[in-house]
């Protein structure tokens, strides 16, 4: 009869370790998805301040067409992107493009100083630090979700229940000039 309460007992355990340990994952993957829900409104944000900012810009440099359009396919790329590495690549080539209207706007100093431009500038670099704090966050909950299902005996786990690995939001090595630090020469 002992025995019985042994066999027993240890099933029990074993049950209830396989819920605590279905249901942390189940929290590491909501967290994860929650992160990345964040991203994407700090990036809604971003975009819906952009064709405020090429507008504002244009009035002052019309002859920056370029630079505009590159802008333009920049978001739009960006917005139609679908997995998290995409959104990666196609928002550090938004970053890039941003930068070349910050850099027209120093050679205009009425637009530099309209109250506009310097509005739109302080909020899209406000959501740009918005944008990196969420980054981070996601980045964190998705390496912890990515430990779990690697980690014995949590990847027995994952394997029965079929959690996968996540992608981080990271540079790809296209956008090298990104990770380079920028070369100051006089």
């Amino acid at each position: 009869m002992n025995i019985l309460y042994i066999v027993l007992a240890v099933v029990a355990v074993l049950i209830v370790w396989l819920v605590v340990a279905y249901n942390g994952f189940i929290s590491l993957r909501n967290r994860a998805k929650e992160a990345w829900s964040d991203i994407e409104v700090q990036m809604k944000r971003r975009y819906d301040l952009i064709p405020n900012l090429i507008e504002t810009v244009k009035g002052y440099a019309a002859h920056e067409k370029q630079a505009f359009e590159n802008v333009s396919n920049a978001r739009a790329a960006a917005m139609g992107a679908t997995s998290v590495s995409g959104h990666a690549e196609a928002e550090n080539m938004l970053t890039g493009a941003l930068k070349s209207i910050f850099a027209i706007a120093e050679a205009y100093p009425d637009l530099k100083a309209n109250q506009n431009f310097l509005e739109l500038q302080r909020e899209l670099s406000d959501t740009e630090n918005k944008v990196m704090a969420s980054r981070r966050f996601y980045n964190t909950n998705v390496m912890s979700l990515n430990t779990a299902i690697e980690q014995f005996p949590g990847n027995i786990i994952a394997g029965m229940f079929k959690f996968v690995q996540m992608d981080l939001f990271e540079l790809t090595e296209a956008d090298s000039a990104a990770k380079d630090p920028i070369a100051v020469k006089f």
